[in-house]
């Protein structure tokens, strides 16, 4: 596990977000978030869907609105007991539990709800201000994009 990045660091308009890595959770979702940041996909990518008091969801770097993926294939589900609180990272996904692919979410709150029901890949560790200042709405008017994505 020498070669698994440690953080993912997206640059968004307003700052740095820094990520922790979680290969002990879902090694297959953190190697794919991480594979996905250091080709590029993640670049440019808006939020397009941004709850308050719920959550960030972004990472559809084919469509730009939540109906597409990257061109790789869907993950198996690696459900934890790792909560969804406050600045962790999940993978969104459909009704079928193996059908995550590119498109994430960080928790702003509390979403106990979703435990064991999505999986947990990392957890920011400083720049949450920068997620908290994404503009609102599904999608928003103008959305919140990430400039740059990079694993290391």
């Amino acid at each position: 596990m020498a070669d698994t990045p440690e953080t993912l660091t997206l640059t968004l308009e307003t700052g740095d977000v820094v990520i922790k890595l979680r290969p002990d959770l879902a090694p297959k979702h953190v190697a794919r978030i991480a594979e996905l940041a250091n080709e590029g996909y993640y670049n440019g990518v808006p939020f397009h869907r941004v709850i308050p008091g719920f959550m960030a969801q972004g990472g559809d770097g084919k469509n730009h609105n939540g109906t597409g993926g990257s061109d790789k294939p869907n993950l198996p589900a690696e459900f934890s007991k790792e909560p969804h609180v406050r600045g962790v990272a999940s993978m969104a996904r459909t009704n079928d539990p193996n059908s995550a692919n590119s498109q994430f979410f960080i928790c702003f709150d509390d979403a106990r709800f979703l435990d064991g029901q999505y999986t947990v890949w990392g957890e920011v560790t400083s720049g949450m201000e920068h997620v908290d200042a994404l503009p609102k709405g599904e999608p928003p008017r103008t959305p919140g994009k990430i400039v740059k994505a990079v694993a290391a």
